[in-house]
This record gives structure tokens, sequence and C-alpha cells, in this order.
């Protein structure tokens, strides 16, 4: 446990949650970490939700709630934070339920170490119909507990997710806090927190049970489509990779290929493409060239963006790129 308790603000933005809304709020309740407060945005919900968190207004001081016309998750985010007062920054969705220890656990992480701009959790996903996929996804994010293993995989997915973030007061403000680029507004500013310098962490236990519903906001909504994570993505790699000085190569024309090569910008497109299949290389597709993978650069020769999308496919080129001498994030990094 930190030698001291900092002042830590949880914001939970919620609309229209009033099946779920009690149990998020009282997860909150129940923390053992007492030096808190609780910024509840109702974004113009038209349900009980209202009536539910001003129950918890009236039975814990530490709760208010901020009223907004319906305005997005975005413009809740930033108001809530805005308000906020605490050194660190915690966020909590309407609809999961955090573990006692959650909030305490994530300070001792932030305050032992200050470099750390943003930390999370383990998540567990909980609902009616998680799929194969979703437990994937799961397994995926709970794989990743270090600072190195999450920027690893940082332009692969959300490393980190969003309700779990705890940030640092100064780092989020650092970074201009949460901005709308009509993409996830949690990837953004991940991805900025990473590219100033600030490292992420993660408490490795589960703290957080993460709902999953067909509801869901990023279930639903454009801004979190596969395209629109591309985009935020490129925003980010683009400049990273120029950075490196040299060429780079895409390694995959499949499912998962083919699309960041119909959308990387003509003045930087990779020198060609690698893939696997026979039927692909010696062809052309959206204007890269194919070739096999004995026209692999050597390492250090170029920048590999690597976009497969198969079961197992990343830990195979991993290890075989790894026993090759070509090192991950100088040589190679992975894309989805």
């Amino acid at each position: 446990m930190p030698d001291h308790d900092p002042f830590i603000s949880v914001v939970l933005p919620f609309r229209n949650a009033d099946a779920t809304l009690a149990g998020a709020m009282e997860s909150i309740h129940r923390q053992t970490w007492t030096r808190m407060e609780v910024i509840a945005v109702d974004d113009g919900s038209t349900d009980n939700s209202a009536r539910i968190a001003a129950d918890f207004v009236r039975t814990d001081p530490r709760f208010r709630v901020i009223t907004l016309e319906q305005k997005g998750i975005v413009a809740a985010l930033q108001v809530g934070c805005t308000a906020a007062r605490g050194a660190y920054i915690a966020r909590m969705d309407g609809d999961d339920w955090a573990a006692p220890t959650r909030i305490a656990r994530q300070a001792a992480l932030m305050e032992a170490d200050p470099r750390l701009g943003l930390t999370g959790t383990l998540v567990r996903v909980f609902g009616p119909s998680v799929g194969t996929g979703r437990r994937r996804y799961e397994a995926w994010l709970n794989e990743l507990t270090d600072h190195d293993a999450i920027t690893r995989d940082r332009f692969i997915e959300c490393p980190i997710a969003h309700p779990t973030f705890m940030m640092r007061r100064e780092a989020y403000d650092a970074v201009g806090g949460y901005e709308d680029h009509e993409w996830a507004e949690d990837y953004d500013l991940l991805l900025r927190l990473w590219s100033a310098g600030w490292r992420l962490g993660k408490a490795p236990e589960t703290l957080l049970h993460w709902r999953d519903t067909s509801g869901r906001l990023s279930m639903n909504d454009p801004r979190y489509s596969p395209a629109r994570f591309r985009a935020a993505k490129r925003r980010f790699l683009l400049p990273w990779m120029l950075s490196q000085g040299r060429p780079f190569v895409q390694w995959g024309a499949g499912r998962a290929g083919k699309p960041w090569l119909r959308e990387w910008p003509p003045e930087r497109r990779p020198a060609f493409a690698i893939d696997v299949h026979p039927r692909k290389i010696g062809k052309t597709i959206h204007g890269c060239p194919v070739k096999g993978w004995d026209a692999l650069p050597a390492p250090g020769a170029a920048f590999i963006a690597v976009a497969v999308g198969a079961v197992g496919a990343r830990e195979t080129i991993r290890a075989w790129c790894v026993d090759n001498g070509y090192a991950e994030g100088r040589d190679f990094l992975f894309l989805a």
C-alpha cells in the first residue's frame, strides 16, 4: 500500500443504465480505498438511472452527480474528468462491477512508480452470450501485465480495458485528456500517453467484471468499427515508423492484411507485401506487389508490419522472427 492515501476521483458516465447502475455504484461504494470521490455523469438518461444515482448521493457524501443533456460518451468523460479533484482519475462504467480492492491495488502501483501514467487491471468478461472470440480477447488482454508487453501489442487493440483505467492527473492533463476524433476515445488517450513517454501498467489480478451485451456502445457505435480503429493506429504508427528511418514491408496480404494495404496513404506505402499463400505471390493487391517470404528483408534492413489474423499466427511468426534474429519493436511489430 502507498505510504500515504492520495485522493482519487472515480468518473462514471452513464445513460439509461437503470438495470445495472446500482450494482456498479455499489461496487465502488464498497471499495477498501476510502479517500475518493465518485463523479457520476448522467448523459441525458430517460429511465430511472437518475433516481438510482441520487440514492447513492443521499447515502454516501463521496458521490455526486453531474446531469447533462445527451452529449455522448466523450463529452461526458471530459466533463467528469474536468470536475475531478483527485491526484488520480479512475474510470468505471455503469454496467460493470469492481472488486473491493480494485482502487487500492491500482493506487499502490501508481504510487510505487511515478513514471506510470496509466494502469489497468485484469478483467473477467461476463454476460449471457460470451463466445469463444470474446474469451480469446479476454485472454489476450490478461496476458499483457507490464509496460513492455502492453506496448508491444499496442497496435493490435487497446491493451488496457477502458473501465479499468486509472490515470495520473498530471499525465492526463499533459496530453490533453479525452479528445474526440471519431474513433475509440480510450485507445486514442492510451496511445497519446505512450507517445508522450508515460509508462503503462496493469495490476495482475482480476479486479473488474466487464459486462458483455449486444447493446454495449463499443458493439454498435461506428466510432469503434475496425476501420476507425485502423485510422487511430495509423495516426500514431506512421510517425513512429518514419522515425525508424527505414523502408517498411507488410507481412500479410489476407483477410487481416488487405484492409491495411488498401488504406495506407500514398506517400507511405509498403515497398511490398509478404505472404505464404502461393495464389497471392506474384500478384498486386491494392497497388502493392506480393512476394514470398524468401523476400523478407534481413534484420535491420527494413521495418516489418505484420498484419495476420489466423488463430495462433502471431505466436508462430513471433517465435520464427526471434529465432532468426529479428527484434520485436525494432524490426517488426503486429497490427490488427
